[in-house]
């Protein structure tokens, strides 16, 4: 392809403003879940965005979707032009997203435009003009009155030019002209090694960059997504997760969620008489993150059953994450100790959602549990156990992912259990992640070995906001369900638990 250069076209701006009222920088919302939290508000409203990255990122479902959400939820027409894929590919790889986009281009809020470029065909002859280009985008975007525009993959218009001069003036006059139109523009373009895009050059003349990026760890791919750029604009530079599900993209930001949520005084039974003495006989706070940590076998599951049971008996939604066991063998085991959940589930009071930790990656799991959330309105959620996410990630990542949740949870005043298998002495104040300081309430269980038997018992480690027992209480699983026995001490002083316990009330009687 090759063509003279003319002197660029006359272009009129349209009045878009800029600036809001209050002389900050006016943005245009992409309605991307996340994307606007990262952002501080959208994209720069009347300039061009650039989205680089390798291939299968995600760039072009990204920019897509910028153009979809502007139409369907802001009232503003979309333009996607593209050098790659033809409209109908485009068409059926939107609608595994939910996308409809022929009924968007009926409505005549979207328009496709495909140009075919192929690289082995183009040649340098003669100085380079995009002159066609501008007419053939300009007549796209009048048709509909579009405010919306995205251009993928620009690389290719340059792919035949060696001058990186010629591709740098070329690029700023395209940034230029679509400035002037007073469309909001993102720009894709393909990473190549240590260079943000092939040319090495489009970063310097666009106002805003998001990098995206696609890595395997441990056989876990992770999309990561990075504010380089926001000229005009406080952003997060940080990298953060993002999703590709059939709802489209979802960003994870990280502190977005923060320190803000309110605090409840509410109290809620957990379930266990005994145990609610140990509260003060009003059991946890409403919006509290509780721990439940110890060994194999102590116990950690079958609590969380009878405070689940609880809650529904109190009319309220209980969400169930478990990590091990399946919805049926859950509602079987818990009926050695009298806790029904099967009626629950039918009037879907409950609903247990039973996955193995590895097949999701971390932020997916994030994001599955957000929009359970979100679609349901659960008071009460349940993680059982979430040690077993190492499996998906280090614990460090972990801890991050489950700092994420619990904020996003307090924002919801919901209620969360979460079960964490130590190793060694159920006594030892440890966990394998060490999540217990995001919790406001930590219990420690354990088996306790005596007289040839063992005996399980829970301990309050700590409880914010709330007098609690200091005693190791002794507790024990019987047909009606989990009690707490009285403390018994033996002749020596010492607490007597199981056979010894039992033999000491029988003489006292």
């Amino acid at each position: 392809m090759a063509v003279a250069r003319r002197p660029p076209p006359p272009t009129k701006r349209t009045g878009t403003r800029q600036r809001s009222a209050d002389g900050s920088l006016a943005k245009a919302p992409t309605g991307i879940s996340g994307l606007d939290e990262v952002t501080r508000g959208g994209l720069p409203r009347g300039r061009t965005t650039l989205v680089c990255g390798s291939a299968g990122c995600g760039k072009t479902l990204l920019a897509m979707e910028f153009l979809v959400r502007g139409a369907l939820e802001f009232g503003e027409p979309g333009v996607f032009l593209s050098f790659e894929e033809t409209s109908q590919d485009l068409v059926e790889n939107a609608r595994s997203l939910g996308f409809d986009l022929q009924r968007l281009r009926s409505r005549r809020l979207l328009t496709i435009e495909h140009v075919h470029l192929e690289r082995t065909e183009l040649s340098e002859a003669g100085e380079y003009d995009l002159e066609g280009l501008f007419i053939r985008l300009g007549h796209a975007i009048d048709a509909i009155g579009a405010k919306r525009v995205v251009l993928d993959t620009v690389e290719l218009l340059f792919s035949a030019l060696a001058d990186r001069s010629v591709v740098r003036a070329e690029l700023a006059r395209l940034f230029r002209w679509l400035k002037a139109r007073a469309v909001t523009a993102i720009v894709t373009g393909e990473r190549e090694g240590d260079q943000l895009t092939r040319y090495g050059l489009e970063e310097y003349v666009s106002d805003c960059v998001i990098v995206l990026d696609q890595r395997v760890v441990d056989q876990s791919a992770t999309r990561r997504l990075r504010i380089l750029k926001y000229r005009g604009s406080a952003h997060d530079g940080n990298e953060i997760p993002f999703l590709i599900d059939e709802r489209g993209v979802s960003v994870l930001p990280i502190t977005s969620l923060g320190l803000a949520h309110r605090a409840s005084s509410e109290r809620l039974s957990t379930g266990v008489a005994g145990l609610d003495g140990m509260f003060g006989g009003r059991g946890y706070f409403r919006g509290s993150s509780v721990l439940l940590s110890g060994t194999a076998g102590t116990g950690k599951s079958s609590l969380a059953s009878q405070f689940v049971e609880a809650a529904c008996k109190r009319g309220e939604k209980c969400l169930y994450l478990a990590f091990e066991e399946s919805p049926p063998q859950i509602a079987r085991n818990m009926r050695s100790i009298g806790v029904r959940l099967q009626p629950w589930l039918r009037q879907d009071r409950l609903r247990i959602h039973a996955q193995r930790p590895t097949a999701l990656g971390l932020e997916a799991h994030l994001v599955a549990i957000h929009q359970m959330i979100d679609a349901w309105r659960p008071q009460i959620v349940v993680m059982d156990p979430v040690t077993n996410l190492i499996a998906v990630g280090s614990p460090i990542e972990v801890k991050a992912m489950l700092a994420r949740l619990i904020d996003f949870m307090k924002t919801r005043q919901i209620t969360a259990l979460f079960t964490s298998l130590t190793d060694g002495s159920g006594a030892s104040e440890q966990t394998d992640l060490g999540v217990s300081s995001l919790m406001d309430i930590w219990m420690l269980l354990g088996n306790r070995e005596a007289n040839g038997e063992r005996n399980r018992a829970i301990q309050i480690v700590k409880a914010r906001g709330m007098p609690h027992s200091n005693q190791v209480r002794e507790f024990v699983m019987t047909g009606r369900g989990i009690s707490l026995v009285d403390v018994s001490r033996a002749a020596d002083g010492s607490v007597a638990v199981g056979s010894t316990r039992g033999a000491q009330q029988r003489r006292a009687e």
